[in-house]
């Protein structure tokens, strides 16, 4: 008989400070400058297609870090872990700014249904980069969406926007509704 496994309790961090936030926003700016730059026509259709992919590894990696645990979940802590503690050395050693928690006061949190979207969309990523190689900008735009997903500002709203959408999604494909 198959024994059911006990789940992987990995305690989660959730908390982003404001040099995590400036992190993510900056990775964030840092593509959008460089696709903002290269095309002259940034509403047609060939432009648009170039920046969906960073879009959508923004809201993946918000929706990674609104996980509830496990080895994924985990590994969006740790990499939120490592943006505060970047951004906040730059912002107390090189401008001496303090770097309040700016974490949003109601915890989101994704249903059934929206952790299987999740390990869905993490095949669809793996698949992707399998067949066209590894992308750094999909890297960093994943990790502005892990600093950004718990900010209470608008920097923020990708997580706020996105999880609900993703849960009410995987809940409906999976029949759970």
């Amino acid at each position: 008989m198959l024994q059911a496994l006990p789940p992987l309790n990995i305690p989660t961090y959730g908390i982003v400070s404001l040099g995590g936030v400036t992190v993510g926003l900056s990775l964030f700016a840092w593509d959008f400058t460089r696709w903002w730059t290269s095309h002259k026509k940034r509403f047609a259709p060939k432009a648009l297609a170039a920046l969906a992919p960073q879009i959508l590894c923004l809201a993946y990696g918000a929706l990674l870090i609104l996980s509830a645990g496990g080895i994924i979940g985990a590994s969006a802590d740790w990499s939120l872990w490592g943006t505060n503690q970047v951004g906040d050395v730059v912002l107390i050693y090189g401008l001496g700014a303090p770097t309040p928690a700016v974490t949003r006061s109601t915890h989101l949190a994704l249903t059934p249904g929206g952790h299987a979207a999740v390990i869905i969309i993490t095949v669809v990523i793996i698949a992707v980069c399998s067949k066209r190689g590894f992308r750094w900008d999909f890297v960093r735009q994943i990790l502005a969406g892990v600093s950004l997903g718990l900010a209470s500002s608008i920097a923020g709203f990708i997580g706020f926007a996105v999880a609900p959408t993703v849960s009410w999604v995987g809940d409906y494909v999976a029949g759970l509704l």
